[in-house]
């Protein structure tokens, strides 16, 4: 069907006015054209306008940029995705010994290397940033064995990113352009604030609209979340992985599923190279999602059907907005119905909750987890240097089978999923935003 993209303005501008979105850049491919709009204002406190060219923070969709340069360095027989990252960084450990000679790209790119790693540490802005970044990895736990399962790991792309340094012999930034956005004639996508300064640039906003404490994340996290980028530059990132020579030469082998996700109702169910995976509908659908200091970012690549759509914004309830949007855009482009989130069962279900209780901990977050009638209530707290980034919530959860319960923050109209898992040797896990937490009490 061909895009009306003037209904799309007015579309873009209801959805975010009724989920308080200050401002929103959509972008998406379809029948082999790009079509781009955008509302509302970069920054409150200023009115600027958010328009088509303005750069927002895509945060972890930052990730699967990272993904791909590996990839094409694998492509030219510089590594496998089995190398072992010790074997391209010499010196490189995390705390346990063992795991560090283990862990291999494979690991970091999916996200089961099994290493606590939501270490957000500013080692300063000097091109040696992530070299220092990775040198204070030593420290890092695992919480689960290399392998075992899948936890979301953001250390582990920064360490990617200084694999990519090692073997290009370029800072990640200049590797970054040179591989990915030169050959795509990507004007409009940058890493480094001095250069984002010289477009328009958006703003966060967090609790109550207001506007956030700082603009953006060190740049020692760049690998991990750092693009800043167009809609329309992102879209034609995701083109690329539709496009075999566009970049890679076998883009669909980073759509592969590598692992099964603990939490299926958490984005997807399956994790590949760099991509979450689900099936939407029956088609395929590879996406990531990014948060960073009050902005949130979405990227779809539909490969049955051609389409690309990226979604960014700069506050609001972002979750509800994403899918209320990807939702009406997927079925008149593609007739395709998006599922519904997991919400609680029409009928309540009774679930011994006893076993669940107690303290979950990882870097940067602790987790207590009590009886609250009939299900739990679960009260997460930012730790570390995540306090004043991250804000403590408190979630009702309702349980919607034997180990899965949705609560949700009052005024939204997102549930989140928790999965509890219960393993025979003694050890439980609370699998929450992709995270694997440990239970320590």
């Amino acid at each position: 069907m061909k895009a009306d993209i003037d209904h799309w303005r007015r579309r873009l501008a209801a959805l975010a006015a009724d989920s308080d979105v200050p401002g929103a850049s959509l972008a998406f491919l379809s029948d082999g054209r790009v079509h781009a709009c955008a509302t509302g204002v970069l920054n409150t406190a200023t009115g600027a306008p958010a328009r088509i060219d303005s750069l927002f923070q895509i945060g972890s969709v930052t990730k699967v940029w990272t993904a791909t340069q590996l990839m094409l360095l694998a492509e030219q027989g510089r590594v496998t995705l089995d190398t072992p990252v010790a074997d391209v960084l010499p010196g490189f450990k995390v705390a346990d010994g063992a795991a560090s000679s283990r862990i291999t790209l494979r690991h970091l790119l999916t996200h089961t290397s099994g290493v606590d790693g939501d270490l957000f540490l500013d080692t300063g802005r000097g091109d040696d940033c992530l070299e220092r970044y990775v040198a204070a990895c030593a420290e890092l736990a695992q919480t689960f064995p290399v392998g075992d399962s899948h936890s979301y790991c953001n250390s582990g792309f920064v360490i990617a990113g200084r694999v990519v340094e090692q073997l290009t012999g370029m800072v990640w930034d200049r590797a970054l352009r040179e591989q990915i956005c030169e050959p795509l004639g990507l004007t409009h996508t940058w890493t480094l604030p001095e250069d984002v300064l010289r477009f328009g640039a958006a703003m966060g906003h967090v609790e109550q609209g207001e506007v956030a404490p700082a603009w953006g994340l060190p740049r020692s996290v760049g690998p991990a979340g750092l693009v800043c980028a167009t809609a329309s530059d992102v879209v034609a990132f995701g083109r690329a992985h539709l496009t075999p020579g566009a970049l890679l030469a076998d883009p669909a082998a980073m759509r592969q599923p590598q692992v099964d996700l603990p939490n299926p109702h958490d984005g997807g169910r399956q994790w590949g190279i760099g991509w979450c995976l689900d099936t939407w509908d029956g088609r395929e659908v590879a996406s990531h999602t990014g948060d960073t200091i009050g902005q949130h970012a979405a990227l779809w690549v539909l490969p049955e059907t051609g389409t690309v759509v990226a979604l960014l914004t700069n506050g609001g309830r972002s979750a509800e907005f994403q899918h209320r949007l990807i939702g009406e855009l997927l079925v008149e482009l593609d007739g395709l119905a998006v599922p519904e989130p997991v919400a609680p069962p029409a009928r309540p279900v009774t679930v011994d909750t006893g076993s669940f209780t107690g303290v979950y901990e990882r870097v940067g977050s602790r987790i207590h987890v009590g009886a609250q009638g009939a299900g739990l209530r679960m009260r997460t707290e930012p730790t570390g240097m995540l306090v004043g980034l991250a804000r403590a919530r408190t979630l009702d959860l309702v349980p919607v089978d034997a180990t899965t319960f949705v609560g949700r923050d009052e005024g939204d109209s997102m549930w989140n999923a928790v999965v509890f898992e219960l393993r025979a040797d003694g050890t439980s896990y609370l699998h929450h935003s992709g995270r694997a937490t440990p239970r320590v009490a």
